[in-house]
């Protein structure tokens, strides 16, 4: 979503799992957006690294649409190492949650892809009989929220952050004392995501259920994070885990920090299978290409000295995004392939990735079992191409 800071408009993710706005990859705006009254502080984040180091601002101008805050502090991040754009395949210069949700009852609809920021002092609810209204709790300005699921036969009351940033579905704290664990040891070890202290990995399985009161969702996708990666998440004890993207956008959300409550309403997405990668392949928006492409039209020369019609055909040049390969799963279909870390996909089953972005390049690994992948990659300057079936892990 668009954020005006300073007079300056950046691109956010709306993540109700920070507490702070976080800005990172501003470096062609850090002059534009005059940030002053700057410290040195320290953020600890997902991720199995150590905290990382930030300066803190005070005092900006925030405008999200009609919505204005004068005396806003702000986080910046200069590692420039640290930058989700390449992993989403948009442009993202910070993230920012609790400073929206805190002051605005906020809907999130995730079937018409809109965000409205609604003034408690005239909100209005509309009665509805299909939705599912919950307590929030917040826990160091973040949400929390009370579900169940069923797992290894067992019914587990779980107490879940709603985390609007991840993208995976559910994340659930392992503990076989609960019953919180991979079903019949069925899972397999695969990279979950990156967080501001680093990459997280974990356990990927199947759960039997997922309950909010009265919406069930069977058979979805969970992950259980490394222990290590998320110590510092568990340091609110009665948390189990997370319900992040691919489980939110299955409901339109109407999130009310002031009354404590949140309100769940099935969309057109509810039903839609719960899918995963089955390549073993995480790609990452990489710099550019340089593209030759044909332009449509056609120039056509009445050659008089030959008696005859030349054509000409005419090219640009253009630079497109490269997608490069960042992980492979240990033995995964890709790697037994032979695809290696830093090959960059040129086509993939035909198609040419240039044009696609980069969520649409990655849903070709997530199709069914047995389906044929073709790849041409560029490897350092040499043309190669390989072929593998995906496989079902669980």
């Amino acid at each position: 979503m668009p954020v005006e800071i300073n007079g300056v408009t950046l691109s956010f993710l709306l993540d109700s799992g920070v507490s702070k706005p976080i800005l990172f990859n501003i470096i062609d705006s850090a002059e534009a957006l005059k940030l002053k009254n700057l410290e040195t502080i320290y953020l600890r984040g997902l991720g199995d690294g150590d905290y990382v180091v930030a300066l803190k601002s005070e005092k900006n101008i925030f405008r999200i649409g009609d919505a204005l805050n004068v005396n806003q502090d702000v986080y910046i991040i200069t590692d420039e190492s640290i930058n989700f754009t390449p992993r989403l395949g948009v442009q993202v210069h910070g993230i920012i949650g609790y400073d929206i949700f805190k002051d605005f009852i906020v809907e999130i609809n995730y079937g018409s892809k809109f965000i409205r920021l609604n003034n408690p002092n005239t909100y209005t609810y509309k009665s509805c009989r299909k939705c599912e209204t919950l307590p929030l709790t917040l826990v160091n300005n973040k949400p929390y929220i009370d579900a169940s699921v069923v797992a290894n036969d067992k019914k587990i009351p779980v107490k879940l952050l709603m985390d609007s940033g991840g993208s995976d579905a559910l994340w659930l704290f392992e503990d076989d004392s609960l019953g919180l664990s991979p079903r019949n040891n069925t899972y397999f070890i695969d990279y979950l995501g990156k967080g501001l202290s680093g990459s997280v990995y974990g356990k990927r399985s199947k759960l039997e259920q997922f309950s909010i009161n009265d919406f069930h969702l069977k058979n979805l996708n969970v992950a259980y994070p490394d222990s290590a990666a998320v110590s510092f998440a568990r340091k609110f004890k009665e948390r189990s885990g997370s319900m992040a993207g691919e489980l939110l956008k299955r409901f339109n959300i109407i999130m009310d920090y002031g009354n404590s409550q949140v309100t769940f309403k099935k969309n057109k997405n509810f039903n839609a299978p719960f899918e995963y990668d089955k390549s073993g392949i995480i790609l990452e928006q990489s710099g550019s290409r340089i593209i030759k492409e044909r332009k449509n039209e056609v120039k056509v020369k009445n050659d008089q000295a030959s008696g005859g019609i030349t054509v000409i055909e005419a090219y640009k040049y253009e630079l497109k995004p490269a997608f490069k390969i960042v992980e492979l799963r240990p033995g995964s279909p890709a790697e037994r392939a032979g695809l290696q870390f830093g090959d960059i996909v040129l086509t993939i089953n035909g198609r040419q990735t240039h044009p696609l972005k980069l969520q649409e390049v990655t849903s070709f690994f997530r199709d069914d079992e047995g389906k044929m992948i073709k790849l041409v990659i560029d490897r350092n300057g040499v043309i190669m191409t390989f072929r593998f079936k995906l496989e079902s892990l669980l």
